[in-house]
């Protein structure tokens, strides 16, 4: 694999996110392409995290399940990664009494890692800074290994502690030292370094996570209201919106819990201002009421999940997509809705966008999944440039003076009446909960119920027509292994197939993007052109998979399945398909 990869583990609070932040950033500006993402506990401060960095000549949209250099702030970085550094990698370190750790010498000669231990606490406090600053120590040294000029590192340090003069200065005085630092017993020959091709040229590309993807799609979407509580891993959303908001005129509010902020937006949404909130499954749950309101009023609705392994509390930090079923399913009643998953930071920018449009034209609740890996994992992708137009679906201008208040829930073929924004016609409506003839006024009487709620469920027929297909990457048909997949699914697909392509084994890959209602007749198509067609989820139950076979009876060779809170990394998957195919 043509990659270089890098690990920062320590303790949460010891900087982890800003060193990472940082040299992502300087890698990107040298013309690598680069993807990162990072693990942490469910903890406000303490508890062991990682960071992780891939980078490459060429395109990478995941991560390496091998790590080239691992760099430990703490004793559990020293001892819980050698066994995922690769053969001949470094473990850089500054951890003072490694002599105690018994069997590190020997873990290490085992797997032929390079072991480099730096006193990176000494030297930060004799050149006046903290325990903390051990961080920027190692990671001149890191530099260092790496072969790189450390002038892009220091310039990357200025700009990101320019808010902070005080400390600036003895931040550059460490990432020297560790960048200058020679080996134990002063010898520079203990320092190994690799020799790695800087890019001629620069990608026309940006850096950004999925959710930020989701803010910037939100802005150009039009929308003018955001309501949220917090909850990870979309949290972040609502501070993105928020630094945004004096320059967007946006209002963004947090609510004092779920509940509200799913019924703040299907109000602002009613009276006409686009809006959307975000959560996690958890958060969900207490959504669901609104969201059968929702179903009921025929009023527009978007949610973002951004999914976290369950039940309960269950691996909050984590990452999964176990909340498909939930996504579909969730609310009493039966009633017209979409599902879709995002897989990157366009989809996430692109599908807020189509989500909103689908949810104001058809006049249904939209759920757009996304994942834990999707929202916090900084990848880069083309600068964003596609301009999708706004759909609201409304009736304006002369049309307003003609309607008719049976006009809002009139029952016709494709399942969509018309609707208007309160106060801008003199036909007026009742927007009812309960059950309601055409004009809106409630009603129980069992002949005018039944048309009713045909009604509302033929809008999944009328929108499953417009919908795009699933789309096939790599070979087109008659490939030596195939799989379906969702989400994040489809980062991992296009490094493996891109991978595979020197090894004489043809590998495609069927992405849903659209997950409901299902396009099943790609599927189909999908298994008659392939052989042996699997699938790749971050479930136990595979929920795709159960989706697909029941409804085309067809059955998938194997199902490469992961529910522990861990994405796929890149040689999961190539694992895979040497032993199938």
């Amino acid at each position: 694999m043509n990659r270089t990869t890098l690990k920062v583990a320590g303790e949460s609070g010891m900087g982890l996110l800003s060193i990472g932040r940082i040299v992502a950033k300087v890698l990107k500006s040298m013309g690598f392409y680069v993807h990162s993402d990072r693990e942490y506990p469910s903890l406000i401060k303490g508890g062991h995290s990682n960071l992780q960095i891939d980078f490459a000549l060429k395109q990478i949209r995941s991560l390496s399940r091998e790590v080239d250099l691992v760099i430990a702030l703490d004793r559990p970085g020293l001892v819980e990664y050698i066994e995922n550094i690769k053969k001949g990698g470094i473990l850089v370190h500054g951890y003072e009494r490694h002599h105690l750790i018994k069997d590190l010498a020997k873990r290490a000669k085992k797997r032929g890692v390079k072991l480099v231990y730096l006193p990176a606490h000494t030297i930060a406090r004799n050149l006046g800074g903290s325990d903390v600053m051990v961080n920027v120590v190692l990671l001149g040294l890191m530099w260092r290994i790496l072969g790189f000029d450390l002038k892009p590192l220091e310039a990357a340090i200025k700009k990101q502690f320019a808010s902070k003069p005080q400390l600036l200065d003895i931040d550059l005085k460490c990432v020297r030292a560790g960048y200058k630092a020679e080996g134990e017993d002063d010898n520079p020959r203990k320092i190994p370094q690799y020799k790695i091709s800087i890019p001629k040229t620069k990608p026309k590309t940006i850096l950004l996570d999925g959710n930020m993807g989701v803010a910037l799609g939100a802005i150009e979407a039009g929308v003018r209201t955001y309501f949220a509580y917090p909850m990870s891993p979309a949290s972040s959303i609502l501070m993105y919106l928020a630094n945004f908001s004096h320059e967007t005129k946006m209002v963004v509010k947090q609510a004092e819990d779920e509940i509200t902020a799913a019924q703040m937006t299907l109000g602002a949404n009613f009276m006409g201002s686009r809006a959307f909130t975000a959560t996690s499954g958890g958060g969900y749950d207490l959504m669901t009421e609104t969201v059968s309101l929702a179903g009921m009023t025929e009023t527009p609705w978007l949610c973002v999940i951004c999914q976290r392994p369950g039940p309960a509390t269950g691996l909050p930090t984590w990452t999964g997509q176990g909340d498909l079923n939930m996504a579909i399913h969730s609310s009493h009643g039966e009633f017209a809705r979409l599902v879709v998953g995002a897989s990157d930071p366009t989809s996430c920018y692109e599908l807020m966008q189509h989500a909103m449009n689908y949810a104001e034209e058809f006049q249904i609740p939209v759920i757009l999944l996304s994942e834990k890996t999707i929202a916090e994992a900084q990848t880069m992708v083309p600068i964003f440039n596609s301009k999708i137009p706004i759909k609201r679906g409304l009736v304006t201008g002369k049309d307003l003076e003609n309607l008719k208040p049976s006009d809002r829930y009139k029952i016709t073929k494709s399942g969509v009446s018309l609707r208007w924004l309160p106060g801008t016609s003199k036909a007026g409506y009742y927007g009812n909960g309960d059950e309601h003839k055409e004009d809106g006024t409630l009603t129980e009487k069992g002949e005018e119920v039944i048309p009713m709620y045909e009604k509302r469920i033929k809008k999944l027929e009328t929108l499953k027509k417009v919908l795009p297909d699933p789309v096939v990457y790599g070979t087109k048909s008659n490939a030596d292994i195939s799989f379906i997949g969702w989400g994040s699914s489809k980062s991992v697909m296009l490094d493996v197939i891109d991978e595979m392509k020197g090894s004489g084994v043809k590998v495609n890959y069927l992405h849903y993007e659209y997950l409901w209602p299902l396009k099943e007749k790609a599927a189909e198509k999908f298994f008659k052109n392939n052989k042996k067609v699997h699938i790749l989820e971050c479930n136990y139950q595979g929920q795709l998979a159960n989706m697909i076979e029941g409804t085309t009876g067809k059955k998938f060779k194997g199902r490469l399945l992961k529910w522990n809170g861990r994405h796929f990394f890149l040689e999961d998957v190539i694992d895979y398909i040497n032993k199938n195919s």
